[in-house]
């Protein structure tokens, strides 16, 4: 499980907005957590937490910095404004990569079961690039919730999507796997779907997932289906192409209508003007503004492509504080002249662990 004699630095990003209620009892977990990984001889002791705050509006930050004062495993990051979870969570897996051989992303909710994070720990040791948490089931959800999640799911899939069923965002990837990563420039950022792009030796850990332990859910009804919309309209061109193949279907069924109205015309069976508004008002016009509609969210999509604007702006960074700090130790440390490696100069390839 070792290499050298040296072990991985682990990396836990966790985005937050407005998590005050909750964040005292993360904070503590996964301390819990790095401690007992660092006992077990799986991270190496220079292992992390890096909160992300997007733009909250309570406390969050505030916690953030009391607890970067007392526990040096915590590191924090405050974007500028509220940028949504998804850019949340590549700020911190972009900020984290340069110092990590390994990052696990989790929410701070705690609904994903912080103890699954050994087994993840494990899987990376038998040389897995990228280690997906999938739920068991799906019985603290509700009922509405459970059948939209599995509709969402089964719909993406028939579309090409290439995602993980049952999977969020509570996974564990490797230094090549966060480069490679890297280079993915969307701005209409969906990771679900963006990570299995990546390849590599990828495997899954199955776990129960938990009631959220404190505050409210950031995922209302409205954004959840806006989520959906996004991740669909990201990963797949399949809606344009089910809209063109609509559309020599209903070429077919026009004819046989105009046929049908025709005849029905010279029977003398319909008043002037019928026919020609059953065709062009009803049927043609609908189909017109529904093409329309989703060809425009597609374009809507290039629009913010070509801008290339920033998908986050970082406005403090206590984790530069922390890479600064262990930097000025190396240099006055009698180890820091010696030949002996950094755990953060691990390898990055499968090749450099057992």
């Amino acid at each position: 499980m070792e290499k050298q004699g040296h072990l991985p630095v682990l990396g836990i990003v966790v985005p937050c907005y407005n998590e005050e209620e909750v964040l005292p009892e993360t904070v503590s977990q996964l301390t819990r957590m790095l401690e007992r990984l660092v006992r077990e001889k799986l991270i190496a002791d220079g292992s992390f937490m890096l909160f992300v705050d997007d733009g909250s509006r309570d406390r969050t930050w505030e916690l953030i910095e009391k607890y970067r004062s007392s526990n040096p495993r915590v590191s924090g990051l405050k974007l500028a404004r509220n940028v949504g979870h998804q850019n949340a969570l590549l700020a911190g897996l972009n900020r984290a990569r340069n110092r990590v051989d390994c990052a696990v992303s989790i929410d701070a909710d705690l609904q994903d079961d912080p103890e699954v994070i050994r087994e993840f720990m494990i899987k990376y040791h038998e040389g897995f690039d990228i280690v997906y948490g999938i739920r068991q089931s799906r019985e603290t959800d509700t009922a509405f919730k459970r059948s939209t999640a599995q509709t969402f799911y089964k719909l993406m899939r028939k579309m090409g999507a290439d995602i993980e069923y049952n999977h969020a965002d509570y996974r564990l990837m490797s230094k090549r796997a966060l480069e490679q990563l890297e280079r993915f420039k969307e701005v209409n950022l969906f990771l679900r779907g963006i990570v299995p792009m990546i390849g590599f030796n990828t495997t899954r850990v199955y776990f129960d997932r938990k009631e959220r332990f404190a505050g409210e859910s950031k995922y209302p009804l409205k954004k959840m289906l806006a989520f959906a919309w996004d991740g669909i309209t990201s990963l797949s061109v399949t809606p344009i192409r089910l809209v063109t193949a609509a559309g020599f279907i209903l070429f077919l069924i026009s004819v046989v209508a105009a046929l049908y109205s025709v005849i029905q015309k010279l029977a003398g069976n319909t008043v002037t003007g019928w026919t020609s508004l059953m065709l062009s008002l009803w049927f043609i016009g609908g189909i017109q503004l529904i093409s329309l509609g989703l060809i425009g969210e597609y374009i809507g999509k290039i629009y913010k492509e070509v801008k290339r604007r920033p998908l986050y702006i970082v406005d403090k960074d206590l984790h530069a504080a922390s890479e600064s700090e262990s930097e000025s130790d190396n240099r006055t440390s009698p180890l820091a002249a010696s030949d002996e490696p950094r755990p953060s100069d691990l390898g990055h390839g499968l090749g450099m662990r057992s």
